[in-house]
């Protein structure tokens, strides 16, 4: 789907949702199997309550199609993590990640100075930089063969003024 924005729904995600957050997860195709049982279980904390762990869901016509989790880094002052953020595949491009995104920060304005994410170094994650970089995240850092040999992480950075 390109050229046409759209805005969802934005809520608080429920245990009720996992189901639905594990589809979205999978369908996006980047993921290995022990990426998305750690999704899952970072979004089990979210929808337990977890101070450690914050998400939203994306809703279109009733049916979730996206979600963001994130929460603050253990040790710093200010500084959160962007853990985990999926769309539907035929939505991408839409404007559904950019709402979960700039939810987040809105939600995060006044609390945090930096917000990091880390994703990796493939060619089938360029559009997930070039994502991050259009919406004035900046590379901070780049660790090779992080994920496995041939697999950078690749750390993005956002200062949020306060």
């Amino acid at each position: 789907m390109s050229g046409t924005l759209i805005a969802p729904v934005l809520r608080s995600l429920t245990a009720g949702d996992r189901g639905r957050i594990e589809e979205i997860t999978r369908a996006v195709g980047v993921f290995r199997e022990d990426e998305i049982s750690v999704a899952l279980e970072v979004f089990d904390g979210a929808a337990a309550g977890s101070p450690d762990y914050i998400a939203l869901g994306a809703e279109l016509d009733g049916g979730l199609c996206g979600w963001i989790c994130w929460g603050p880094t253990p040790c710093t002052v200010g500084t959160f993590d962007l853990y985990w953020m999926a769309v539907a595949p035929g939505l991408q491009g839409s404007g559904v990640g950019t709402a979960l995104l700039e939810a987040m920060e809105r939600r995060l304005a006044g609390v945090a100075r930096l917000i990091v994410v880390e994703t990796a170094g493939r060619r089938d994650y360029q559009a997930t930089r070039a994502f991050y970089e259009a919406r004035g995240y900046r590379q901070g850092r780049s660790i090779p063969d992080f994920y496995a040999p041939g697999d950078d992480q690749v750390v993005y950075v956002k200062v949020l003024t306060t």
